[in-house]
């Protein structure tokens, strides 16, 4: 790539170049203040990915241990034969969401009431495995949906770090060069003029 641009040494010419790079400082002021304020997004969901990662993997631990304690009493040929019945646990609504131009889901998880599902052949336990789940499920969707705001945030995130730098390091610089070269051309024809105008005086003297 080449150092500047291949702009010819006038003043119409330097008055663009001052205006374009003025726009690019712009620009680069405004994409440094995105992509701060998208790494302190990061960092926030990054605490909250954590702590829902560690809360999701203890429901799921209990769920199970729940669902263990449920087949042991009343049998695994049951327990599906009660499941292809089961009543909704959960009412779910997935809506879009923007932050900072980056969109990403946004899950919204409520528990139903549990319904009787027959007394015959059931035990205590299945309420509590139901509910076991239900939470289980409200806290995974909870996850999925930070989980994927953080993916989309950090690639949102390189994006505009690539931005950034593209313009710190290659437009910008190059652009600068292009205004010096015009504004060495300018300043040396200045000079031509300046020592032709005098020796046309000599001349004349």
């Amino acid at each position: 790539m080449e150092d500047r641009l291949n702009i010819p040494p006038t003043k119409s010419a330097l008055l663009e170049l001052t205006r374009k790079v003025n726009f690019l400082h712009e620009g680069y002021r405004l994409l440094e203040r995105k992509r701060e304020l998208l790494t302190r997004l990061v960092y926030e969901n990054l605490q909250t990915y954590r702590t829902l990662k560690r809360e999701s993997m203890g429901t799921l631990k209990q769920a199970y241990h729940c669902l263990s304690i449920t087949q042991m009493r009343m049998g695994s040929a049951r327990i599906r034969q009660l499941a292809l019945g089961m009543p909704l646990g959960l009412e779910a609504s997935i809506l879009p969401r923007r932050n900072m131009g980056v969109q990403y889901p946004a899950i919204t998880i409520q528990q139903l009431p549990l319904q009787p599902v027959g007394f015959l052949g059931t035990d205590a336990s299945l309420d509590e495995t139901r509910l076991s789940f239900a939470e289980m499920a409200e806290k995974m969707a909870q996850l999925a949906e930070v989980e994927t705001a953080l993916l989309r945030l950090l690639e949102e995130q390189r994006k505009t770090q690539k931005r950034v730098n593209a313009l710190k390091y290659n437009v910008i610089p190059r652009f600068e060069r292009t205004i010096q070269f015009v504004k060495n051309g300018l300043e040396e024809e200045e000079r031509n003029t300046l020592f032709q105008i005098k020796v046309l005086l000599e001349q004349k003297s």
